[in-house]
């Protein structure tokens, strides 16, 4: 601590074969980075923001630098590390500083403990050789240098904003979106649904039952009378009840995860600083959360009037996180395939699974039974015995225009953080922007609600009765775009080298996309439920 080094080596000389040469070179013309941690801190290089002329350290440095297509290896590091003293002769790191460079004919002078190196001449670069081996000597030296940075505030160098005007402007834009959506909801809550019922009640009471007949032509009744028709069957269960009732339970679990995940990150309690909190959190979080997906399962099911229990109690903790392990084990494969050190271990996996067994399983049970002992809240009007036949639907009621017209409007919401994010994770970026991503997300669960609910709206107009799965499939149509995206930021930033790269990219981002598609699909489908029990609560039907 404290003490400068002058050009030290950090081992022996390294022989290169051809195949290791050409490998090494490969990688620096793909631009790849090394990542070093020192005392928790990455060590990085200082940039400057030419858009706000702010100065902060971006974590990971060059395996090498490309001139004239020759790829030169950096094998010395000049490593400056920031300290702040606390008090006499006590130091804190508050900063890691590596700058890289490729100096030829370096070469160890010491032997044993003594590792004085002479760093050869920097006017020639690392060149290695492809057809025959390259001797490699790496050094370094390391400079100690004062800071006023304290302790508590030596990430603030790390975490900067990249672009905040487009966050904002992107932020702004999103809420004229939903203001918009919001007022024409509004608008069909407060007007044309008042109006509506008002009609129907008034019907009703002069005992006119047929919508279609003369007096309620003069009435004014048959242009929105729609949705009034389908009350005998709006609440006739879906088919397939079972796996929606699966989709949502499940989806409910991803929707509380996230949102307290983010919680927790806005208010500080997931740090950069502390790596991997942020997916410990969120795999604890979706393991005790198990309950809320099972409670949720079983009173949507109950509601369809569903017989089939005992496979909900199996298919609610088991269908989602089954497909999700079978993605990642099959994706893991091939990166254990390729000896890489990012493969996840196979004991790592079995304690997953001892997890899910032991705490998800158990609560998921828990939670369906106790909404199956649950008294099942009645409908607002009654079921017909024969289901009413469904008129054709023409132009953007179809189901497929409709379900990706309404998905484009939260992907609209979200997908100037989405860039950012998938920064972080491409470009060496830490991301830290939790306020932005706060704000986005609940611009998300707004937007779905408001779009799906004017859409299913629409639909009941047109006499059609099944809004479940539509609800469902249409606020999740959202994770289509998503996926899309992915693939777009593959096509214009990124570049793999191998199948493998590019297939684990696919994957992951099918995977994200999966579980946006149940989670989004989730919250459009509870809004909608609550709007038509609340349209057909006020209604006065015999």
């Amino acid at each position: 601590m404290h003490v400068n080094e002058t050009c030290k080596a950090v081992c022996d000389e390294k022989v290169f074969e051809p195949r290791d040469a050409k490998f090494v070179n490969r990688r620096i013309q793909q631009n790849f980075y090394l990542n070093w941690l020192v005392d928790g801190l990455p060590a990085g290089q200082p940039y400057k923001d030419p858009n706000t002329d702010t100065e902060f350290y971006m974590p990971g440095f060059a395996l090498g630098t490309t001139e004239s297509e020759q790829p030169h290896l950096n094998n010395h590091y000049d490593i400056i590390i920031d300290y702040h003293e606390v008090r006499r002769n006590q130091y804190r790191v508050v900063g890691i500083v590596v700058e890289p460079y490729s100096f030829g004919e370096s070469k160890r002078t010491g032997s044993g403990d003594d590792h004085t190196a002479d760093c050869g001449n920097p006017d020639v670069p690392m060149v290695l050789d492809e057809n025959g081996q390259s001797h490699v000597t790496w050094t370094y030296s390391v400079y100690w240098r004062p800071s006023p940075t304290s302790f508590a505030t030596r990430w603030d160098k790390y975490l900067h904003v990249y672009d905040p005007k487009i966050h904002w402007f992107s932020l702004i834009n999103s809420a004229v979106i939903v203001m918009f959506l919001i007022g024409m909801v509004s608008t069909i809550l407060i007007r044309t649904l008042r109006k509506d019922i008002k009609r129907y009640n008034r019907l009703d009471h002069l005992g006119l039952d047929d919508l279609g007949g003369g007096d309620s032509v003069e009435d004014g009744v048959v242009e929105d009378s729609g949705w009034k028709l389908v009350h005998g069957d709006v609440f006739r269960a879906p088919k397939h009840s079972l796996a929606l009732s699966v989709l949502v339970g499940n989806g409910a679990q991803l929707f509380m995860m996230t949102g307290f995940t983010i919680a927790f990150a806005v208010v500080g309690f997931l740090s950069p600083s502390n790596r991997g909190s942020l997916a410990t959190v969120m795999i604890l979080l979706y393991t005790f959360f198990g309950f809320i997906g099972g409670y949720v399962s079983s009173r949507v099911y109950k509601s369809f009037n569903g017989s089939k229990w005992k496979q909900l109690f199996v298919f609610t903790p088991s269908a989602v996180p089954a497909i999700v392990f079978a993605i990642f084990f099959l994706l893991n494969l091939f990166v254990w395939a390729r000896q890489s050190s990012g493969a996840v271990p196979f004991t790592t996996m079995l304690v997953i699974i001892g997890i899910w067994f032991v705490i998800t399983l158990p609560l998921s049970v828990a939670g369906s039974w106790l909404g199956f002992k649950q008294p099942q809240k009645e409908a607002p009007v009654r079921t017909n015995q024969i289901p009413r036949q469904i008129p054709p639907a023409s132009g953007y009621l179809r189901p497929f225009p409709s379900i990706f017209l309404v998905g484009l409007l939260p992907f609209g919401a979200i997908f100037v953080e989405l860039y950012f994010i998938m920064n972080s994770l491409w470009s060496h970026r830490i991301y830290y922007m939790f306020g932005f991503l706060f704000l986005s997300f609940g611009l998300l669960i707004v937007t779905s609600a408001a779009v799906t609910i004017l859409m299913i709206y629409f639909v009941l107009c047109a006499e059609n009765y099944h809004w479940q799965w539509r609800a469902f499939a249409s606020s999740g149509a959202s994770a289509v775009y998503v996926f899309a995206y992915s693939l777009l930021y593959w096509a214009r930033m990124l570049k793999f080298s191998s199948f493998t790269g590019g297939l684990l990219y696919m994957g992951y981002s099918l995977l994200i996309s999966f579980l946006w598609f149940v989670m989004t699909g989730t919250i459009g489908f509870f809004a909608t439920w609550l709007f038509v029990h609340r349209i057909y609560s006020s209604l006065k039907v015999d």
